[in-house]
């Protein structure tokens, strides 16, 4: 009896003795967490090399390295990004300002305005695929508890017709239902943690940025200042 019960509730036999609409959930669930996990992988690559290049420029830019130079450099660099574009943008926008004699005030505030619109967009391009995780931490248990109530229902409906309900009888239509609550399971917490973590990354890497940002207005304001001084 003990072994005919265990051999039925081999894990892939009840998947595949599970009703079709269990099956589908199961299925959803499968793809969702192998989406999740690929996402998680692009994720890791992108903020490890937006975080390499990052600290490469910084190197750079505090080498005391000409502010021209690196503009030309960043100019030839078509496939710039992070701190490089957005230093290549500000500085660009504060290039331009200058050149139309605007006042040194104007020119630094269109040059924060500018480095603010950069950062934005920089994140939003390094968070891509945040709110997919999202999305499927938060609905994939309730997507498996619905497989479950569903396989449930049917082991009752099932238990209809038999004369007497036992253990054997009772256990394969739970223990299939139960098995989309644990995919669900699977697929959602890593997602969520991945979630957190790249939430909690993104933010430290924006922090950075912003701080060099707030930096580099500084030192343009020095070379401002400096520049209006001599010409007195």
């Amino acid at each position: 009896m003990a072994t005919q019960l265990e051999s039925s509730l081999h894990v892939s036999d009840l998947i595949l003795q599970a009703s079709p609409v269990v099956q589908l959930v199961m299925l959803l669930l499968l793809l969702a967490s192998l989406y999740s996990w690929y996402l998680i992988a692009k994720l890791h690559m992108s903020y490890k090399k937006a975080q390499a290049e990052d600290q490469h420029f910084q190197k750079i830019f505090w080498s005391g390295a000409e502010l021209n130079t690196l503009y030309n450099n960043a100019q030839l660099n078509s496939k710039r990004v992070g701190l490089e574009d957005i230093f290549y943008q500000g500085l660009g926008e504060f290039l331009k300002l200058k050149k139309r004699n605007a006042p040194a005030q104007q020119s630094i505030e269109g040059t924060e305005r500018l480095l603010r619109v950069g950062l934005s967009r920089d994140q939003g391009n390094l968070e891509q695929g945040l709110g997919a995780l999202a999305s499927i931490g938060s609905v994939a248990p309730y997507v498996g508890l619905f497989g479950t109530v569903w396989g449930i229902m049917n082991a009752f409906i099932g238990l209809a017709d038999v004369d007497q309900v036992t253990l054997a009888t009772v256990a394969p239509g739970i223990a299939e239902a139960l098995i989309a609550t644990a995919i669900g399971l699977f697929a959602a917490i890593p997602a969520v943690l991945a979630f957190n973590h790249y939430t909690a990354k993104g933010e430290a890497v924006y922090s950075d940025r912003a701080l060099f940002a707030e930096e580099m207005v500084a030192l343009l304001q020095r070379q401002t200042v400096g520049s209006a001084q001599e010409n007195d």
